[in-house]
């Protein structure tokens, strides 16, 4: 099923299989993030956080990331929320 996705923040993606390799839990970005359940989503192969409105917090998490060995892009990216909310967009993993 496909996980909504905000029109108004952004959300971070991952592969899950590279969220898992690089032994990331849920209980660290709940610590980083304060996340609530609805922000912390998994869909198949899909891992869907957000919306997070706080850019700073954001920086320095991709930055963490990174020095975790994760590629952006590859492995994980955010998607800016910077749309129209007219405009609806749901994510799912491809098909491989």
């Amino acid at each position: 099923m496909p996980i909504p996705l905000s029109a108004n923040a952004t959300t971070l993606l991952f592969q899950k299989a590279a969220f898992e390799k690089a032994s990331l839990t849920r209980a660290a970005f709940d610590e980083w993030l304060n996340l609530t359940p609805e922000e912390f989503r998994v869909e198949g192969d899909l891992i869907a956080i957000g919306p997070i409105y706080d850019h700073d917090a954001l920086q320095a998490l991709v930055s963490a990331l990174e020095d975790k060995g994760l590629a952006f892009y590859d492995d994980f990216f955010e998607l800016s929320g910077n749309w129209p909310d007219w405009v609806s967009l749901h994510a799912m993993a491809a098909r491989r």
